[in-house]
């Protein structure tokens, strides 16, 4: 027997261990390793939606519009890695937009995917919605502007005095970020037109202007008690983002302003400043942040002050606090998915399959935040998604569902018989399957309420040695739904037949919520509200209404029948405050009673007040309450306003809330969890204040009850984090007290905070009640649960702590920094940030200056909140050039600047067409000085590497254009010497077809003996061979200088050695045209086509190249074929077909061509004549 028992532990182990874990681990067959991210663009630029997804090839990737699927063409289409590419984002009405929520869809054969939402926005900035108004403000008071514009994104508001910028911060004027102008002590100097300037990347529009007009007043001025002529206005907002509470108060003396919060809750003085005389600035808003402030205006050495309130509502976007788990079933089995999502406002729940939304049927239900599929089929195998979503976002995670396929099945449980116990438990009896009963391993009980939709299922697996349960977490007074099916190791059974139980009554767990208000001085009109199905746990048969004066002891008791919701009682004194209270109760007993409420009877006057309000309650979720009223139907009275008054149980009245004659609604945040709340309302009148209605509300809980395990351990409790690093938390647990004795172990589960993908969870083992979890995120916010181990049972997991790892210094600075000259001394500023998500940005730093400052390093600096991407730089000087540069800080450290951007200003009048210079990291941008008067290692070493480079070739080329004039010039004199006496010889080269190919000009040959004149090196060769001439010292001369006068003498001599005629049998040297050198690549054709004598390398020296100069005028010249006789005859003036135009004085030139007895030759046969060239 004890070795069945421990086959079959054996078998249960496996099918609820090894299972779900093999279904975790087989969920890395699709998973998105990059999803697109909100972006916005201006309009006509690229942009690029990232997506990319890994997975068992093919994976194939399609993007979604609005839930559409996007048509590809030449200007919107997907790229080779999944990514979506847009050429030209347009913003037209209609579909035609680009603007919109992008998503894109992988597929493989496993299963699809849905990535996350983006968002396209294409960068605007509409009219203003609010002008400033003129006003007239007496001298020595305070002054305000405002206006108003919607942008995206957000502008930098600015405001001019006369045309001119005023500065954001003095000490009398302040500008705030939400387009608000002060200006305090006002003086006449003060009086003039003023006007709002809203910029950003889009665009930047002017309102109209305003005029401030101010006053004299006598003096000594009378005293004033102090007065808030702007108070703050309620304001909501997102996480990480800034929240601006104006406050402005007048008085003499001039008051003092302070804040204070309405839940005395400490003010974070951490991430709040105050900006100008009063003003309450909140940088990187959290959700602690959120509730009612007080501004207080009081007179200096006095108990006279002035308040103001307004409400701060934070608003969150969704993120997991339980996420579903991949799952692997047997057919017919039951599998189920858990996801719990938290933000606010509540994000809603939405189960996809494959990427599609789930709908539910008989087999799939879904109920709060849990999808369970019944009887499971082949076709229930795919990828489950949960996205949560609100109006500040979306996130989705994701599992498998893994079906397992077997035939081998036990027939279903027979004979299910529910019998009830007690009001919570009904006892559950069944037979054993007909077939296979002996392969059962285990019996799995469902249950669910049975009226109502979407009513949650709840599931007990136990062993197969009994086939009677009790279930003992029901409620009381509803009816149940129960099936049973069979388990074997590799399937389960058909469910059994369906049944139901109705539980027992038992007396309320709750008293009802009740509102008082009064119809007439000596009455109490007191209302409920019906206490819910799960809290009054059966039918209400009477209520218990208690009241009395709160000065006295004795207590009325009314008992009222269960029917009823409301009661007045009469005969009351006026002006009187009373204590009410009331219980319920059902057939089986009384519950307990609500706690005592206040009201005071309204006053006995003939004055005509306002009547009290229509007030309701209504929770919106475990931290806020609404409050909506309506004005009392009988009212006659001129209502001017409410006060709103509200406590929690147990705790003092608060102080009132202002509220405006035309609100008919306010939101109160900030409220705990399953706590109940007092709430008073009141108009009031010029004749006083009215009769009051009051009423009390529960808020609920944060995070819904878990499935409770039969029979569970409990969990860990009093689970503690520390960061102790940027990648490491020390966690810490107690362990629970009945496991003192046992050897117990941990699981810790790891995670950050929204991750998507479930097979990327972090589970660790332990036997100690501590962890050090390493390798994790810098700035990353993780959530941690532990559970509990001990003789194969597992408790649930742990509530979730949350802790952030500590964050690192910017290591790369920002991007695409971008400068825009808008004005004529003013520029726009603006970049991104940092390409590090797990960085915090708290300020960004701007550097700018203009080259002469520069290089004395005096750097202007200015300093923007994280959260803020663009800057104006003010007061530029024209005619300059600006360096601009950025970096991004937070607490712990600075990061490196960006590369410098170059911004010309040009002169006042001129416009100018050159864009900025962008500096985006690459090769092309250049560093600057960061204040000092070096340049960085990389830019200096450019700088030399460069400019020895530079010198090098200008060296190299100069030498060889020395050693060629040089040489040509010793050939020259070698070849006059050895050919004195003798005719130089000449050919032509005639081609084909009668076309000139192109010829080059050589030195004429002496003798039997050939120059190579092509190099100018000297060389002579002959018909055996090279001639070895004797060895030449070489003199190697910068500069050579030669006379004019003997340039020119003996000219005609020269004219008549240089007269050559063509003579048969004579060898000459031949060659093929080279390409051409180096040189003429670097410096192009050297033409002088300017006809200057005083240009670079004279006529009349020819030291500086100008022999090849002369040389290449000839070679294109002999290359025109002409059909005239062959005539000998001296070469002036310009000759059609030339390349290039011939100096005016200059050396003398002449060319040969074929003398009338050589045209008697054949045609085919190979001529040459060569045409020789001298600088005379």
């Amino acid at each position: 027997m004890a070795s069945f028992e421990r086959i079959t532990y054996r078998r249960v182990l496996y099918f609820a261990v090894f299972i779900p874990i093999s279904g975790v681990l087989c969920f890395s067959e699709l998973f998105f390793i990059k999803e697109p991210h909100d972006v916005m663009v201006l309009r006509k630029d690229p942009v690029i939606l990232d997506c990319q997804a890994r997975g068992e090839v093919p994976v194939s990737m399609t993007w979604l519009k609005n839930g559409v699927k996007v048509t590809e063409n030449e200007r919107v289409y997907a790229l080779s890695n999944g990514s979506l590419y847009i050429a030209e984002v347009e913003n037209r009405r209609g579909d035609k937009s680009d603007e919109g929520f992008y998503q894109c869809l992988a597929q493989n054969k496993y299963g699809a995917i849905l990535s996350q939402k983006a968002r396209l926005t294409i960068a605007s900035i509409s009219p203003f919605e609010v002008q400033p108004v003129s006003s007239v403000v007496e001298e020595g008071s305070v002054a305000r502007f405002t206006c108003k514009i919607h942008a995206n994104p957000p502008p930098i508001i600015t405001w001019e005095f006369n045309r001119t910028i005023l500065p954001l911060a003095t000490n009398r004027i302040t500008v705030l970020p939400n387009g608000v102008l002060q200006i305090y002590g006002v003086n006449q100097g003060d009086a003039g037109n003023y006007r709002c300037v809203a910029t950003n990347i889009a665009n930047r529009r002017r309102s109209i202007e305003a005029t401030l007009t101010v006053t004299s007043v006598p003096e000594p001025r009378p005293p004033q008690k102090p007065r808030i002529i702007a108070g703050p206005q309620n304001i909501t907002t997102t996480l990480h983002q800034s929240a601006i509470l104006e406050c402005v108060a007048t008085g003499n003396p001039k008051p003092i302003i302070s804040w204070s919060r309405l839940d005395h809750k400490s003010i974070d003085v951490f991430n709040t400043r105050v900006l100008g005389n009063g003003n309450l600035i909140i940088s990187d808003v959290k959700l602690q942040h959120a509730g009612v402030y007080v501004c207080r205006a009081t007179t200096p050495g006095t108990r006279n002050f002035t308040v103001a309130t307004a409400a701060l509502a934070v608003l969150a976007p969704p993120s997991f606090v339980e996420w579903p788990e991949s799952l692997t079933r047997p057919r017919a089995g039951t599998a189920r998915f858990v996801c719990l999502a938290e933000g606010i406002p509540n994000p809603k729940i939405t189960w996809l399959k494959n990427g599609l939304k789930i709908h539910s049927n008989g087999r799939i239900k879904m109920y709060n935040s849990k999808l369970v599929i019944n009887q499971i089929i082949p076709e229930d195998d795919a990828i489950y998604q949960c996205m949560a979503e609100n109006d500040q976002g979306s996130i989705l995670s994701m599992a498998r569902l893994i079906v397992v396929m077997s035939e081998d099945r036990p027939s279903t449980p027979r004979n299910v018989r529910p019998e009830t116990v007690s009001s919570s438990a009904i006892l559950l009896a069944w037979d054993r399957p007909l077939y296979n009963s002996d392969k059962v391993i285990a019996y799995s009980v469902h249950y669910m309420k049975a009226e109502g939709l979407n009513n949650e299922e709840y599931q007990v697996v136990i062993g197969n040695e009994t086939t009677r349960y009790i279930i003992d977490d029901l409620e009381p007074a509803s009816n149940y739904t129960f099936y049973i099916v069979a388990y074997m190791p590799m399937g389960a059974s058909r469910m059994s037949d369906h049944v139901s139980q109705h539980t027992f009554e038992d007396v309320p767990l709750r008293a009802p919520e009740i509102s008082l208000t009064s119809r007439s001085p000596t009455d109490i009109q007191v209302s409920w509200l019906p206490i819910p199905a799960k809290f009054s746990r059966g039918r209400i048969v009477t209520y218990r209404l208690s009241y009395r004066v709160s000065s006295e002891s004795a207590i009325n008791t009314l008992e009222i029948p269960g029917a009823k919701s409301k009661h007045l009682i009469e005969g009351l004194d006026p002006d009187t405050i009373y204590l009410l209270r009331i219980a319920a109760a059902t057939k089986i007993g009384w519950g307990e009673q609500s706690v005592w409420t206040s009201h005071r009877t309204p006053k006995a006057s003939s004055a005509k007040v306002p009547m009290a309000p229509e007030l309701r309650l209504e929770p919106l979720n475990c931290t806020t309450i609404l409050v909506s009223w309506q004005p009392s139907p009988v009212n006659t009275a001129n209502i001017q306003g409410y006060r709103l008054f509200y406590w929690e149980d147990s705790q003092q009245e608060s102080m009132p809330i202002q509220l405006r004659a035309h609100d008919s609604h306010r939101t109160i945040g900030g409220l705990d969890p399953r706590k109940k709340y007092h709430v008073k309302l009141l108009a009031y009148s010029y004749a006083g204040e009215g009769y009051q209605a009051d009423q009390t509300v529960s808020t609920p809980g944060c995070v819904s009850v878990r499935d409770r395990m039969v029979p569970p351990p409990p969990p860990p409790h009093h689970l503690y984090a520390k960061a102790n690093s940027s990648s490491s938390i020390y966690l810490h647990w107690g362990r629970p007290a009945f496991t003192l004795t046992q050897p117990v172990n941990y699981t810790v589960r790891c995670n950050p905070v929204g991750l998507q993908n479930a097979s990327l969870v972090l589970y660790l083992e332990t036997s100690e009640p501590y962890l050090l979890v390493k390798d994790l995120e810098p700035y990353t916010a993780y959530e941690f649960a532990v559970r509990l181990h001990v003789e194969q049972l597992s408790s649930p997991w742990s509530p979730v702590v949350y802790h952030t790892t500590l964050s690192e210094a910017p290591s790369s600075p920002p991007l695409g920094v971008k400068v825009t000259l808008i004005e004529d001394d003013t520029a726009l500023v603006s970049w991104k940030q940092p390409d590090e998500p797990n960085t915090v940005v708290t300020r960004y730093t701007i550097l700018y200056a203009s080259r002469k400052a520069w290089i004395g390093g005096e750097w202007q600096v200015l300093q923007r909140e994280g959260t803020i991407t663009m800057a104006l730089l003010e007061n530029l000087l024209p005619g300059n050039v600006y360096l601009i540069k950025i970096s991004a800080s937070n607490e712990v450290g600075d990061g490196p600047f960006s590369n410098a951007v170059e911004l010309a200003v040009q002169s006042k009048g001129i416009q100018s067409s050159q864009k900025p210079k962008r500096s985006d990291g690459s090769t092309e941008a250049r560093a600057y000085s960061d204040g000092f008067y070096h340049l960085d290692q990389k830019s200096m070493t450019g700088i030399i590497v460069g400019v020895c480079i530079a010198l090098t070739c200008i060296m190299i080329c100069v030498l060889i254009l020395i050693y060629r004039s040089k040489a040509r010039k010793s050939s020259a004199s070698k070849m006059a010497q050895q050919g004195n006496g003798q005719v130089p010889q000449a050919s032509v080269s005639l081609a084909n077809g009668s076309q000139a190919e192109s010829a080059e000009s050589f030195m004429p040959m002496v003798s039997d003996n050939f120059i190579d004149a092509k190099g100018g090196t000297g060389l002579i060769i002959n018909s055996a061979g090279p001639v070895n001439p004797k060895p030449t010292k070489k003199k190697w001369l910068f500069f050579t200088c030669e006379d004019k006068p003997n340039a020119k003498k003996g000219q005609a001599q020269r004219r008549l050695q240089t007269l050559c005629s063509y003579q048969p049998g004579t060898t000459m040297l031949t060659y093929e045209e080279e390409p051409p050198t180096s040189l003429q690549v670097l410096f192009g054709p050297m033409c002088d086509t300017e006809h200057s004598n005083n240009s670079e390398g004279s006529h009349e020296t020819g030291d500086s190249g100008r022999y090849s100069h002369d040389e290449m005028e000839m070679t294109q010249r002999s290359s025109v074929g002409s059909s005239r006789a062959p005539s000998l005859e001296p070469f002036t003036g310009n000759e059609e077909g030339l390349a290039c135009d011939e100096p005016s004085s200059g050396l003398p030139r002449f060319f040969m061509e074929i003398p009338a007895s050589a045209s008697s030759q054949p045609q085919n046969e190979q001529f040459a004549t060569s045409l020789a060239v001298f600088p005379l």
